[in-house]
């Protein structure tokens, strides 16, 4: 199972981490060239596809937000992750890095 969070409970996460050692960490699971337009700084990126491939880069004793462009794919990596041992802690971002931009909030790009 998993639960699912706004952006606007995340970003305070997100920024206490961001001035902590024990960074929030977010899992974008959107495709390369959408990951390349806008991302979060200190996400980490792995592709829907990817994801059962790199579950040992997912760590199962610390929450772990899922994020994508709306909020379905993060849904379906969450569901996944969740269907396996260990992963107790995953939390879908709703609407994704589009209400994230949308509540004016920064983004990088890759060059």
């Amino acid at each position: 199972m998993y639960s699912t969070i706004s952006v606007q409970e995340l970003l305070p996460l997100w920024l206490k981490g961001q001035q902590s050692d024990a960074p929030c960490l977010i899992v974008d699971v959107r495709e390369k060239h959408e990951y390349a337009q806008a991302h979060i700084a200190g996400c980490l990126h792995i592709p829907l596809q990817g994801i059962p491939n790199a579950k040992d880069k997912i760590p199962q004793d610390q929450p772990v937000y899922m994020l994508c462009h709306a909020g379905m794919r993060s849904a379906q990596a969450a569901q996944w992750l969740a269907q396996h041992e260990g992963y107790t802690q995953l939390v879908n971002v709703e609407g994704g890095i589009m209400a994230w931009i949308q509540a004016g909030q920064p983004v990088e790009k890759c060059p």
